[in-house]
């Protein structure tokens, strides 16, 4: 992922009850933070993610996500990932209303949209997250906030330019770049796209 010019790496946390699905824990993270330069994302699709921040912090963990879906304070949350050190996401599902975040965005380094219902990889974008990201847009500059917007789910070449144009800045490409062929080209062939994208 480094060599296909990868700015960072994101991390699915999955703890078979928010999503089906069991992924990894602090170690897996602390084992890739040893051997990578680049910042590590991890997006906690768990339950009660409070009582793992600080660990997953510890392990190395630049920028951490958690779901509203999934956290009754979320202010305390966010204070809670701030104080640990790391940038602080909250992540929405494809259903859940951008109205959710009206308190909390100021406070925000980043906001994770997800573009499929979470769990698996390998679904297909959903189309009505595309519009939801130009509001999103529109809400952090008219508000003056600083949160970036992070796009995970389905995306690759066929709509990387158009979340580009829409106003994400951070792709999260998992079949995109792992189903088949030399991971390292397509990264390069994805971030080439975002390049002519920003040129236009």
């Amino acid at each position: 992922m480094e060599r296909g010019g990868a700015a960072l790496l994101h991390l699915d946390v999955m703890d078979g009850h928010f999503v089906p699905n069991l992924t990894i824990g602090p170690p897996v993270v602390e084992a890739i933070d040893r051997v990578t330069g680049l910042p590590l994302d991890v997006h906690l699709m768990i339950e009660d993610p409070d009582r793992y921040i600080d660990r997953f912090a510890q392990a190395g963990a630049d920028m951490i996500s958690v779901h509203q879906e999934a956290v009754p304070h979320l202010h305390r949350t966010v204070a809670c990932i701030k104080e640990c050190g790391a940038a602080a996401g909250v992540a929405l599902n494809p259903s859940t209303p951008l109205s959710v975040l009206h308190e909390i965005l100021p406070e925000l380094d980043f906001v994770l949209l997800m573009s499929v219902d979470p769990g698996f990889g390998g679904q297909r974008f959903i189309p009505a997250v595309l519009p939801k990201v130009v509001a999103l847009r529109r809400a952090i500059e008219e508000g003056g906030h600083a949160a970036r917007i992070e796009v995970d789910g389905g995306v690759g070449p066929g709509n990387i330019e158009a979340l580009l144009q829409a106003g994400a800045e951070i792709f999260v490409a998992g079949s995109a770049v792992f189903d088949g062929g030399d991971p390292r080209r397509r990264v390069q062939g994805l971030t080439a796209l975002l390049e002519r994208a920003r040129r236009r």
